[in-house]
This record gives structure tokens, sequence and C-alpha cells, in this order.
């Protein structure tokens, strides 16, 4: 059964240290391209609003950080994340590889633009 978080912070407690780390930077990433987003638990998983209805989530999985949904993008931004697309509207950042914070940045900013 899935487990049920009040907050951001208590979901991503809810990893190993290792793992924390990395969804606290990729929090403060999305929140560092999306000024004064709220955020919130949606799905279960971490979300940081960019709309009324529209979220950017986030969320750490057993050898991945994966960023949902994350729409078809313009011109060399698509050619960027394509390499970690796991899914039509999905990518995956693999712990045993860098994360690439600034183009989650990038991506987390066109998403918020195209919703805003």
């Amino acid at each position: 059964m899935a487990q049920h978080f009040a907050t951001v912070d208590d979901y991503i407690a809810s990893f190993p240290p290792d793992v924390q780390e990395v969804l606290q930077r990729v929090r403060e990433t999305i929140h560092a391209a999306v000024p004064d987003a709220p955020e919130k638990i949606r799905y279960d998983i971490a979300a940081v609003m960019v709309g009324p209805t529209r979220a950017i989530h986030f969320a750490g999985w057993k050898k991945h950080v994966g960023l949902y949904p994350v729409p078809p993008l313009e011109g060399e931004l698509e050619q960027e994340i394509a390499p970690y697309r796991a899914a039509k509207d999905s990518a995956n950042f693999l712990y045993a590889q860098p994360i690439p914070y600034d183009l989650i940045a990038r991506v987390a900013a066109a998403i918020a633009a195209r919703y805003r």
C-alpha cells in the first residue's frame, strides 16, 4: 500500500539519505526556476504548482528520480531531455549518473511558462 504524506518534507524524509539529497536538490532547482510556486503532495508524490491545476511532479524511485509530466518541448530543449524520456510525458534521471540539475531547471521554467 502506498504511503500518504502530509508535506513534501515528509515525502523527502521517507527516503534514504542519499536519495533525500537528490530529491531536495531537485526541489530547490524547480523552485529556483519557478519562484514563489506553492508545493503540495499530489498522487502521493511531491509537486510544485505552476498554475491552478498544473504541476511539475518529482518522485524518488529505487534507481532514479522522475519528473512528470514533461510535455513535448521546443527545439534544442527537447533534444536535451530526449535521452531521459521514459515515456511520452516523463523523464527519469538515474542516481548512478550525474543529475543534470541545470536541464531540470530549464525544463521546469519551460513548463511553467507554458501553463502560466
